[in-house]
């Protein structure tokens, strides 16, 4: 295999996903370098690890994504970072906004179709 030093980490630090084995397989270095860009958060030092822990929990749990490993291990990490209960329960709530977007689609059409449901139902009236 190639020089992976990033995925190396990845596997040692139990951040490495098993689903991403056959990717690493047949590219080695294509996934090294993107896993070394997906690190670059922790590596960068601009955001405190801690922030970083709460983004990862909100893409994680959102309703786009909803990949609870992810949530897990980032909450057991926030929470060794000092994290609180509250901090991580507001991201969470936070994460749910983007749910909203079914009822910003969902409740015109359904508004639309009852008002196109109703009419059709006069008419055979």
């Amino acid at each position: 295999m190639a020089n992976s030093p990033t995925v190396d980490q990845m596997r040692e630090n139990g951040s490495w996903n098993s689903l991403w084995d056959q990717l690493y397989e047949w590219d080695p270095e294509w996934t090294e370098q993107f896993m070394k860009t997906a690190m670059m958060p922790w590596n960068s030092g601009v955001l405190e690890p801690k922030v970083i822990e709460l983004l990862c929990i909100a893409v994680d749990a959102a309703c786009t994504h909803m990949y609870s490993p992810g949530v897990r291990r980032h909450i057991r990490s926030a929470l060794e970072l000092g994290v609180t209960r509250e901090e991580i329960l507001e991201v969470l709530k936070l994460a749910t906004v983007l749910g909203i977007h079914a009822c910003n689609v969902g409740v015109p059409i359904l508004a639309q179709e009852l008002t196109a449901h109703e009419e059709r139902r006069a008419g055979r009236e």
